[in-house]
Order: structure tokens, then C-alpha cells, then sequence
């Protein structure tokens, strides 16, 4: 029996009335073509969950560059129901939690297919050649999962993510535009270089003036400490067996520099802020706690494979020195992503192109897919937001207010969530 001929007759099967329409899943993720290891998942939300990897090509140009296998985690809601393909930018170990659930998967009673995305944690080639590490070979990891799954579950698909990962959404789309029936990325910035030059400016407006001069006053107060604070950062970081190329003066410099984006992103209240009478201890455990040195720790970061795409195509964002100069070590932050945060044998020969940038430009410009942005108000991200393009019907931007990086369409306003959902369902409905 072909496989065509076996998955049409298990459609039959399983939409008879009283059938259990879930006890051959496992069986028919087996059928398809290039997946392997079918791994059954606890799951406190849905009915089924597997663990399975997807053979894919490291060039989707060149077979004879090899193949790596992709980790995915599939989640059943039923083969009548609508999919959200879930466009992770980073690892996927979290979803394996029996009690993770995606938020529009669950919104809307759906399957989903959770891809991690390639060179992070079980989903790098071996070797790890960077040269393949491209935004494009990305989306075609998504396409080729799109179109295996959908062997399984023809009804409406939603492309998904947060973050990088709503990145890697944008991305997909500008790519395969046809692929997914709409989109909801997340949080998703549209840098345009790597150090794109928005964020700072949007640092010093987030907030109130007071909000900002307590961070600021935090900031030169730590500083102003460096002598206590060294043996401290010198114990963290020993006792967490951290290593960075740059001398742990300079580490407390960008840890202080990180401290207002990584404050806003995450949507911390200032009223957490030690006062400039406290303890050094108390001053440095809110900063590791807000800005943890690990960030700009030593490869092999786990952020490594995000820093070389940052520094290639992403993009990222530079800090505002000036207010701090006559406080920090180091003389200028200029380049310290390729110079302090990419692996060893890539520092110095990384360029950065905006030509991804110019395609999700162009793409979001000259079209208008169905795709609904999230963002937060305070959120640093949002600075390099997707450009608002008038006259468009189904790009949408809703922003939460007060909202941070962890902006989603459950905790925004009542009056805008059932907005988007409305719109969802007559998407669903069409």
C-alpha cells in the first residue's frame, strides 16, 4: 500500500463516528517520509504529544553537503483542527515540559508542530559549519516540516513565534508566503543593522524621567563601586565556571550597559531598584539578577549560534556609552558583538548584510499577508518593530500598553484581544 493511499484511508477511518481518532498517531508520524525516533510526551493539554526528528538538509541547495536531523515536537488537538506551526529561534527543551502550551495552539483548540530551529542544542549538524547557519536555509527547514506534517493535518496552518523566533516567522513568510494561512510573530524586530541605532533612542524616552534617572543613578552608583564589586563578580562568576575573553573590568562594564535594556524588556518595576545607600552586595545580586554576566560569557555560549546570526543578517543593538564615560573602562562598545560574543574562529570575519532586512522590508511593503504583530509598549524591541504601512488590511500592529517583551494576546486589553481573536476566526472561517 502506498503511503498517499494509507494516510486517504486512515481519513476515512478516523473521522467515523466513535472512532479514537488518536490510536494510530503514533504509526502515522512513523509513515512519514524522513522522520525518525517517534518519541511519545507527557502532556497535561492535549491528547497526544511526540518527540520526533526530521531529516534535513544542511544546504537545501546541495544534498552532498549531508543532512542533520531537526528536533520538532508535535502536540494533537485533532485532524479536523487547525495547526500552529511554531517558529522557534532558538531551543526547543522547554516545549518538552508536559505542561507547556503554546498560547495559540491553545486559544484556538489546535495541533501544533514546534520546530527548533537549526544549529541550536540537539538540532546542530555535525560538523558545525557555520556557512549554513543563513536565515534562508531556516525557512526552508520550516517549509519542509510544513509540508511533511501537512500529510497529517490538511486543515488551516498558523505560523507562530516569539522573539527571534517571531523573527523566523517574518522571515518564513517573506520566503514562503504561501505556506501558512496567517501569522502571529511575537516581539518580533526588524533590525536593520547590527547595531541598528533605534534602540538607544528609544531608552532614553521609555518611562518616566524618574523611572530613567533611577536607572541611570543604579548604573553610576555600581560603577562608582567597581573596587567592591570585582571580588564579587570574580566569585559569581567562578562559582557559575563562566570564562570570558575580555577582563572581568571590562564584563562589569557591559553588564551595567546591558542593565536598562534587559530592565525594560522584561518589564521590571523600579521601586526594586537598591537605593544608593545600599550595601554593595544588595546593588551587585539586583544586578546579576537584571543583567547576568553570563551573556557575554565565553564560547561555548549557548546564545552563540543567535550572536552569529546577529552578526550576519539579524541584526542587534549597540549601547548609549555617553552618560557613563567617564565611569567605564572600556573606551567604546562599537563592534562588541563580533569582538567579545561570536564564537573564536568567526571574531573579525563576519560582515553583516542587510539584505534579509530588505526582503521582509519589501515583502511586508509590497504585499499584505495576513499577519498579526504583538508588541509591548516598554519593550527596547519595539524600537525596531515592523514598519506600520498604511492602507494595509491584514497587517496588523497592536501594541500592549505598559507592555514588555512578554507581550501576548491574552494579557492585552480586553478590548484588543477580542479584536484579534475576532479577526482570527474569520480568518479560521474563510
Amino acid at each position: 500500500m502506498t503511503k498517499r493511499i494509507f494516510f486517504i484511508l486512515f481519513y476515512v477511518f478516523c473521522l467515523l463516528p466513535g472512532h479514537a481518532e488518536t490510536d494510530d498517531l503514533r504509526h502515522l508520524l512513523e509513515q512519514l517520509e524522513g522522520v525518525s525516533d517517534v518519541e511519545r510526551l507527557e502532556s497535561t493539554h492535549n491528547q497526544e504529544k511526540y518527540l520526533v526528528r526530521v531529516r534535513q538538509l544542511v544546504n537545501p541547495r546541495d544534498s552532498s553537503v549531508g543532512s542533520f536531523m531537526q528536533r520538532v515536537i508535535v502536540a494533537h488537538a485533532g485532524f479536523d483542527r487547525p495547526t500552529v506551526l511554531v517558529t522557534e529561534g532558538y531551543g526547543a527543551a522547554y516545549a518538552l515540559d508536559p505542561r507547556y502550551q503554546e498560547e495559540l495552539s491553545e486559544l484556538l483548540d489546535a495541533n501544533m508542530v514546534f520546530v527548533e530551529h537549526r544549529y541550536f542544542l540537539e538540532s546542530t549538524p555535525t560538523p558545525c559549519n557555520w556557512e549554513y547557519l543563513t536565515a534562508e536555509n531556516s525557512a526552508y527547514d520550516l517549509h519542509h516540516v510544513n509540508q511533511t506534517f501537512r500529510k497529517l493535518y490538511p486543515q488551516k496552518w498558523i505560523s507562530t513565534g516569539i522573539s527571534k523566533g517571531g523573527q523566523t516567522t517574518c522571515l518564513y513568510r517573506a520566503y514562503f508566503p504561501d505556506d501558512v494561512d496567517f501569522s502571529v510573530p511575537y516581539v518580533a524586530p526588524l533590525n536593520r543593522n547590527v547595531e541598528d541605532g533605534r534602540h538607544e533612542t528609544f531608552l532614553r524616552k521609555v518611562g518616566t524621567r524618574e523611572q530613567r534617572k533611577a536607572i541611570l543613578s543604579f548604573q553610576k552608583e555600581v560603577l562608582s563601586r567597581r573596587e567592591e564589586m570585582l571580588p564579587l563578580l570574580e566569585k559569581y562568576t567562578t562559582r557559575k565556571k563562566m570564562t570570558f575573553r575580555i577582563p572581568l573590568n571590562e564584563v562589569l562594564d557591559y553588564c551595567v550597559l546591558e542593565y536598562p535594556f534587559a530592565f525594560w524588556q522584561w518589564g521590571a518595576q523600579t521601586w526594586l531598584i537598591p537605593s544608593s545607600e545600599a550595601e554593595t552586595q544588595v546593588l551587585f545580586e539586583h544586578l546579576v539578577a537584571i543583567s547576568d554576566p553570563n551573556y557575554f560569557a565565553d564560547d561555548p555560549s549557548p546564545y552563540r549560534s543567535f550572536f552569529v546570526q546577529a552578526a550576519r543578517e539579524l541584526g542587534y543593538y549597540g549601547y548609549d556609552t555617553e552618560p557613563l564615560q567617564d565611569l567605564l573602562v572600556i573606551k567604546s562598545s562599537k563592534g562588541y558583538l563580533n569582538r567579545i560574543m561570536l564564537p573564536h574562529e568567526l571574531i573579525d570575519k563576519v560582515t553583516f548584510s542587510d539584505a534579509l532586512y530588505q526582503k521582509v522590508y519589501q515583502f511586508l511593503k509590497d504585499n499584505d499577508p495576513k499577519m498579526i504583530f504583538i508588541y509591548g509598549e516598554i519593550d527596547p524591541w519595539t524600537a525596531s518593530r515592523v514598519p506600520d504601512f498604511k492602507g494595509k488590511k491584514n497587517e496588523q500592529i497592536y501594541i500592549q500598553p505598559g507592555g514588555s517583551h512578554t507581550a501576548r494576546i491574552n494579557n492585552m486589553p480586553e478590548k484588543i484581544k477580542e479584536k484579534i481573536l475576532k479577526q482570527i476566526k474569520e480568518w479560521l472561517e474563510e
